[in-house]
């Protein structure tokens, strides 16, 4: 474990929220991005490099430990990465295999990266930065329903960059009664606002809750709402794993199902990468390219409120904003997100 990991240098959070936070899984790349070249990423603040070397996925703090240039300046030449400056190449678990200037004498051990354990999972390279390389054996990364079911499809939308808290972008995807506002380019009814009843549940990692109305979520347009008989009642189940990711599904008409992770990964306190696979098991001959389209159409609807919240952090002291019944599934993140103990930088 790298519980002792010093903060980042320009660290956006507080000493004890970013302690908390590194402690969890959070993607950094789609994996098919990574392969030998240097891959440059970032999260809560801290700069990384990923690459593979003989089949091996290696994530590791983006500095050489000889003289603190960015490996991602480098090139990668089939055996490691090679720092531009002065040749140094960092190959299997982050450990230097060759120093130019040296070629006959041993390697010191302490030339190797300050690796990160990294797995694999929908598509997605997961990177705790409390763990140091492979310590990876108990990943604890959200499930996502039907990945793996037979029948369903598996799509990974390109990355999505928002200019706010991964906090605030959470909390814009599990909430219902923005639909009438902000989505009526892309599948909601503006002369549909009302928000039925519906409550939360607590889980072990969060919490869910199941919301039942008639918006439907086809795509607008000549072959939207007439493909759902007008009394279809639409289910939505939100699952919340905190701090920062959830999964919808909806229910489509004929046992339809669609899923989509939304797991915002924080690159700075005001700077969020969000990820989206997605599972399906209907519509299969649409072209992928298509649907791409389409989320990314509804998360720009998202993005633009997100990025515009006043304060840009999130409020967990209930009384700093004000709530109504429609907020509920709010009301549970922040209090989850409370009771795990984040505190300052949300109530800047």
């Amino acid at each position: 474990m790298n519980t002792a990991s010093p903060l980042p240098r320009h660290c956006t959070f507080s000493e004890s929220d970013w302690t908390l936070l590194s402690q969890n899984w959070y993607p950094i790349a789609e994996s098919r991005e990574i392969g030998e070249t240097a891959y440059k990423a970032t999260l809560l603040d801290e700069p990384l490099v990923a690459y593979r070397v003989a089949g091996e996925l290696v994530v590791a703090l983006d500095v050489c430990p000889h003289r603190g240039v960015p490996l991602t300046k480098g090139q990668h030449d089939g055996q490691g990465v090679v720092c531009p400056y002065h040749g140094l190449r960092f190959g299997s678990g982050g450990r230097c295999n060759r120093i130019p200037a040296s070629p006959s004498q041993n390697i010191p051990a302490r030339m190797c990266l300050r690796t990160y354990a990294a797995v694999e999972r929908y598509g997605l390279v997961w990177v705790c930065l409390a763990r140091s390389g492979q310590d990876n054996a108990d990943a604890v990364i959200p499930p996502m329903p039907h990945w793996d079911d037979a029948g369903f499809q598996q799509i990974v939308c390109p990355v999505f960059d928002v200019a706010g808290f991964a906090g605030r972008q959470v909390e814009g995807f599990i909430d219902v009664a923005h639909f009438a506002w902000v989505h009526t380019g892309t599948f909601a009814d503006p002369d549909n606002a009302e928000v039925p009843d519906y409550t939360t549940r607590e889980t072990s990692d969060g919490f869910e809750a199941v919301y039942l109305s008639n918006v439907g979520n086809y795509p607008i347009g000549p072959t939207g709402e007439e493909r759902a008989a007008s009394d279809f009642v639409w289910k939505r189940h939100f699952r919340v794993h905190l701090p920062f990711t959830a999964t919808l599904t909806i229910h489509f008409p004929d046992d339809g199902r669609l899923v989509i992770m939304n797991a915002a990964s924080p690159v700075s306190a005001l700077r969020t990468r969000m990820f989206a696979p997605i599972a399906r098991n209907f519509d299969l001959d649409v072209p992928v390219p298509d649907v791409h389209d389409f989320n990314l159409r509804v998360f720009e609807e998202d993005r633009d409120m997100v990025e515009s919240q006043k304060p840009e952090y999130l409020p967990l002291d209930p009384t700093l904003e004000v709530h109504i019944p429609a907020d509920r599934s709010s009301i549970a993140y922040r209090r989850g997100l409370r009771n795990l103990g984040y505190s300052s930088f949300f109530l800047h």
